[in-house]
């Protein structure tokens, strides 16, 4: 029962949204009362706002975060709930026409105004407008009341499913979680739960286009001819005849840079759309993090009369980029390079093949309202910071508002965005496609635009999971449901897309082996590859997830593809996380809270009420921690990123690795690098490190015995320079140069680690200027459970001159070092989670995010590796 935000307005207009003498009148605020009869609860209310917010806000329930109010507070989902504003002021009954604008309704709505009903909506993902004129003039004052009835989600959800002759699907096709039958209903499918989230099932444009002429999506165009920009304006209401686009175009210190009339006007009865060329010449590109400058401009588009009256104008915010999604065949020239023959899969900005590192971002809170501009702007900081230039942007939860894109545009993080369909299959009925077809339309020229766009994705999981499932379960329904599949996917989402917007690439599903064919002249361009694999071709995107922990340093056991964009293994979020949403009781390992909340797996694999079920992934978290150390996960990731990486000189030429996941979505056992609140876990550290440009990174066949080392670089320009090894004994003690000939006499191995450095000058792409590139790594041969670890003496000190710590290691090699913070602040060092030699000595700094302790978490510091000694200030 979700009002999206911005939640709606009462809009009094002739044309909308486009008339700047509109009178608008914003419903945001309090003034509202959310109530249900039944349960005789009736409370002050806010909008934007969730129901579950609004009770917790009047002390009606607790945090829903707490404890296990995941569980508890479920009758809150089970119920339905009503919104009801104050009279509302400021309308005039003299226009000639009053609209109610909605930017989001979550999901089942039933409308009144004045006490008449306006309209029911079922699609949170839409944007919403009804012509209540007749009502307002013939309304009093005094009775200009909102009423917004929100219907259970999962109640009619099930009511949907049970409809006589409504679609089913063969037996463990649907991935379930805590909720079942989202695929029903067009609602953040995440809001049912998921295996790293809670299940709360909450309540409560204009287009620009910039693209490369003679551009066609999913192409790379010609980089030497001019940009075209194309807008198209949505209204409502009576636009006068004859009238016409102007253009301004602006840089971010308001020099005009071009401006003139626009071409091609065209006006149907909704949209006004007109185009442009603008040369080359007069504009920079925007390039992503590391690869450039994030360069903005503006451009107003004037929408005048016949009498060359300004009827209104819109301004957004543009970069001037190419961004493709590369899946064509290798081509005979890539061939003689070495690579191997198939299809490519990687991003191309600009022309320029890059290597995209990132991860995937989940909704960050279940309750979307709290999701703030400064907690994005923190989180997308520590991306940048985490050298990090693109994200995944998960289907299943909710499509990004604007703020994020804005946000991403400013700190160059490309966003692969994807359409709300996830680990399941769906529905094809005429009325679930049109509704679909609508939701699609509103969400790609919402945020066309933003040059941080890089993808529309139709979803998560169909190709490489759903329909092999079906395969699997009814291998004799398979041609059926691909056909249902395409509907949706292929005949339904891919023409919006291009329908809309030449300057963005569309893959109907997010993993999968690429397009078979691409061709615009047909009446349905693209035909998916399916399983159409030569032998010894390398085709598509590649995800991973074995919670076998034996699998690492395991190469053989790690995927070979063209990009990988999905890959994980779940750990546990720190005690000053545990402590901010669970009772100090409750604060051990197997406890039924700690248990309860770890949803992995899914509810629709295993009833997680029962504790011994749920129990799995706790289990699998200890046995990677009892076959080899503390930082498993963290160095899971570090050894597929390594693999991933090398990939790049290898035939597959793989450029891209996207972990799964960003951040996390409350306080539980998950994927995550980044926790609730913005504090680093080791894995983004770690991540940090091995997504430097240039690394040094071991690679150990543990079939045979062999160890090779790759440097790997993701600059544009050859780099040139040394490499270091060293092998030590855990005591620091060098080993001589005879080492080789007494490992193959039987030396202990579990007394061995290699220390490995590359020191590189190149320059950053976009940039003439040389820099050295500096990388470290080690290996051990034998898991770090059984290594003759030994004290490594480590000292801490902090200076309040410079701000930094300084961390040195007096008589060991100190493996994994990591400093740590108390509770009320929220901070990242430049780094962390590293490893130390004998008598080395290393300054961390620190950016300060948020404090509560009045600067005393400094003296809560302390640092401990893996020997686990814990030393504070």
């Amino acid at each position: 029962m979700r009002l999206f935000f911005p939640p709606f307005a009462l809009v009094a207009a002739g044309l909308l949204p486009f008339i700047p003498e509109r009178n608008v009148v914003s419903l945001v605020g309090d003034g509202w009362t959310v109530s249900n009869n039944a349960l005789n609860v009736s409370v002050p209310a806010s909008l934007p706002s969730q129901v579950h917010l609004d009770l917790f806000a009047n002390q009606v329930i607790g945090d829903p975060y707490y404890g296990l109010n995941d569980f508890n507070l479920r009758w809150v989902a089970w119920s339905n709930w009503t919104y009801t504003s104050l009279p509302i002021a400021g309308l005039s009954s003299n226009v000639s026409s009053t609209w109610l604008l909605f930017n989001g309704l979550d999901t089942f709505t039933s409308i009144s105004f004045c006490g008449h009903h306006v309209a029911s909506t079922n699609n949170q993902f839409r944007q919403y407008w009804f012509d209540v004129s007749t009502i307002t003039t013939s309304c009093d004052e005094t009775e200009r009341i909102l009423s917004i009835n929100f219907g259970s989600a999962p109640n009619i959800a099930n009511a949907i499913a049970s409809e006589p002759g409504q679609e089913t699907w063969p037996s463990g096709v649907q991935q379930v979680f805590e909720f079942p039958n989202r695929c029903f209903i067009r609602k953040e499918q995440s809001d049912f739960g998921w295996d790293w989230g809670p299940a709360f099932a909450p309540a409560g444009p204009c287009i620009v286009d910039i693209y490369r002429q003679g551009q066609l999506n999913n192409l790379p165009p010609a980089q030497d001819v001019p940009w075209v920009g194309n807008a198209s304006l949505d209204y409502f209401g009576q636009l006068p005849a004859g009238s016409i686009l102007q253009y301004t175009l602006k840089d971010m210190q308001n020099i005009t840079v071009a401006s003139g009339a626009m071409s091609r006007v065209n006006q149907t009865n909704a949209t006004v759309t007109g185009q442009t060329t603008i040369a080359a010449r007069l504009v920079d590109l925007w390039w992503p993090n590391q690869l450039g400058n994030q360069t903005l401009y503006y451009i107003t588009i004037d929408l005048v009369s016949a009498s060359n009256t300004s009827l209104t104008c819109v301004t957004k915010r543009i970069g001037f980029r190419t961004i493709v999604l590369n899946e064509s065949p290798i081509a005979q020239d890539q061939l003689a390079q070495g690579i191997a023959p198939g299809n490519n899969c990687h991003f191309e900005i600009n022309g320029h093949e890059f290597y995209a590192k990132g991860s995937n971002f989940i909704p960050p809170d279940a309750f979307w309202p709290r999701v703030a501009v400064e907690r994005m702007n923190q989180l997308f900081d520590s991306v940048v910071d985490g050298n990090q230039n693109m994200l995944r942007v998960w289907a299943s939860g909710a499509y990004s508002p604007d703020f994020i894109y804005d946000l991403a545009d400013e700190k160059g993080i490309l966003l692969w965005s994807e359409f709300e369909f996830g680990d399941a299959l769906y529905p094809i009925d005429p009325a679930f496609l049109d509704n679909v077809r609508e939701e699609a339309e509103y969400n790609v020229r919402r945020v066309n635009h933003h040059p941080s766009l890089a993808l529309w994705a139709g979803g998560n999981e169909l190709e490489n999971l759903e329909l092999i499932l079906v395969n699997q379960s009814a291998p004799d329904q398979l041609p059926r449901y691909m056909a249902e599949y395409e509907t949706l996917f292929l005949n339904t989402l891919l023409p919006v897309v291009f329908g809309n917007s030449k300057s963005i690439s569309y893959a109907p599903s997010s993993t999968s082996n690429g397009w078979l064919s691409l061709n615009f002249s047909n009446a349905k361009p693209m035909v998916e590859r399916y399983y159409n694999l030569t032998p010894g071709s390398v085709y598509g995107e590649t995800d991973f997830y074995n919670y076998e922990p034996s699998v690492l340093y395991n190469d053989s056991a790690y995927p070979i593809g063209r990009f990988s964009n999905e890959f994980g293994y779940h750990s546990m979020p720190s005690l000053q996380s545990w402590q901010s949403q669970i009772s100090a009781k409750d604060l051990s390992f197997n406890s039924t809270t700690v248990m309860l909340r770890d949803h992995h797996p899914p509810a629709g694999l295993l009833n997680t009420s029962n504790t011994a079920n749920a129990s799995i992934g706790q289990a699998q978290m200890t046995e990677a921690v009892q076959l080899w150390y503390p930082i498993f996960q963290a160095d899971l990731y570090v050894s597929e990123i390594e693999f991933y990486r090398r990939g790049s000189g290898l035939p597959n030429r793989q450029l891209g690795s996207l972990y799964w996941q960003l951040e996390d979505i409350w306080v539980a056992p998950a994927w995550a690098g980044i926790e609730y609140d913005g504090r680093w876990e080791v894995l983004h550290y770690a991540a940090k490190d091995i997504y430097e440009h240039v690394i040094i990174a071991p690679y150990y066949n543990v079939t045979t015995g062999n160890l090779s080392v790759w440097v790997t670089s993701d600059l544009w320009q050859p780099a040139t320079g040394t490499v270091t090894f060293a092998w030590y004994d855990w005591s620091g003690k060098h080993l001589i140069n005879t080492f080789i000939t007494t490992i193959l006499q039987g030396y202990n191995l579990t007394n061995a680690v290699l220390y490995m450095a590359v020191e590189a000058v190149s320059s950053l792409p976009n940039d003439n200027a040389f820099r050295t590139f500096r990388h470290e790594n080690f290996f051990h041969p034998t898991a770090l459970q059984v290594a003759q670890l030994v004290n490594p003496g480590l000292n801490l000190t902090y200076s309040p001159t410079t701000q930094n710590f300084t961390v040195s290691a007096t008589s060991g090699v100190a493996a994994w070092v990591w400093l740590d913070y108390p509770a009320g602040a929220v901070l990242n060092f430049d780094s962390n989670a590293f490893w130390l030699l004998p008598n080395e000595t290393r300054q961390v700094s620190y950016t300060l995010k948020s404090d509560t302790t009045n600067g005393g978490w400094i003296n809560g510091v302390t640092v401990q590796s893996l020997w686990n000694q814990t030393l504070p200030l």
